[in-house]
């Protein structure tokens, strides 16, 4: 078995014919693992851009990219693709977080029609399997790639990334010092299939309204979180913010308190975030946060 990490770099551009921006690939970068995740080849390379004249202040800062290395050095958006195709072969392929895959259905889409990635087989999301390994998985809080290194006592120079080649060779290391940590296989999954690319275009999204049958309406009752016991409602539900917040009174231990939840649906189900802020004098600032995730 081996691996191919991708990374990519993009622009956002605006095109003419759809009328909105797109983010336009500008380089491939990837890193090949054999089955012990020592490195067997690399791959780079330079997109010539076709929807976008101009390359944003941002990514020039970033990625030390200009438009003319772009249009001299670069090559057809397919004719990087095709050799990618070549260069991962059978390998599973793998990104740090989602968003390069979101990038390149979009590619597609644009270029195509279609939004099927056709070299992709079988995927691996690398930010989450770092999480998992490192017993810091939270989907709302996204690891980067520089936090995970740092974590992992891996040197690396920050002139360095944000290019794509480099960003793939780090994302590597970080694999191979975590490999041993966490079953790689649970989180590579199916990706020459139609729930793959549903999975992937699902926009996340908050509910907004209590009445919503993905609503767990006991997620909206409240033990003390002094004594245990329950409290009761003394105001309405009010949203703010994509939270819902009402106030609380515990008879037992004769105080109030404010409560906070939150609702996020995802592909998988919805998220539940719980909080209870202190209302009284002597506890007020403090929050005691209750993670549930159903």
């Amino acid at each position: 078995m081996s691996y191919v990490i991708l990374d990519l770099e993009w622009n956002g551009s605006y095109s003419k014919t759809a009328q909105k921006f797109v983010n336009e690939i500008i380089e491939f970068g990837a890193v090949k693992l054999d089955e012990n995740f020592k490195v067997v080849d690399t791959f780079s390379s330079l997109i010539s851009p076709k929807i976008g004249k101009k390359l944003s202040g941002r990514v020039r800062q970033l990625t030390k990219i200009s438009y003319d290395e772009l249009v001299d050095d670069g090559v057809d958006f397919f004719a990087a693709a095709e050799a990618f195709t070549e260069f991962l072969g059978d390998s599973t392929m793998m990104t740090w977080g989602t968003s390069d895959i979101h990038a390149l259905i979009e590619n597609y889409a644009f270029y195509t029609g279609d939004f099927h990635i056709p070299f992709l087989k079988r995927y691996c999301d690398l930010q989450e399997y770092c999480q998992r390994a490192l017993d810091r998985y939270d989907a709302a809080n996204q690891m980067g790639l520089g936090v995970c290194a740092e974590l992992l006592g891996i040197e690396f120079s920050e002139d360095e990334q944000h290019r794509a080649e480099a960003d793939a060779i780090l994302s590597g290391e970080c694999l191979a010092k975590l490999a041993d940590k966490y079953p790689l296989s649970s989180c590579v999954m199916k990706a020459d299939c139609e729930e793959f690319y549903r999975r992937m275009m699902f926009k996340n999204y908050f509910i907004t309204d209590l009445s919503a049958p993905e609503i767990n309406k006991a997620d909206l009752k409240f033990n003390c979180d002094v004594c245990g016991k329950r409290a009761r409602r003394v105001k309405s539900w009010k949203l703010h913010n994509k939270n819902f917040n009402a106030d609380f009174y515990c008879k037992s231990c004769d105080r109030r308190f404010k409560a906070r939840v939150s609702f996020k649906r995802r592909y998988d189900g919805v998220k539940v975030n719980r909080r209870i802020v202190e209302t009284n004098t002597e506890r007020e600032n403090t929050e005691h946060n209750e993670q549930i995730q159903t």
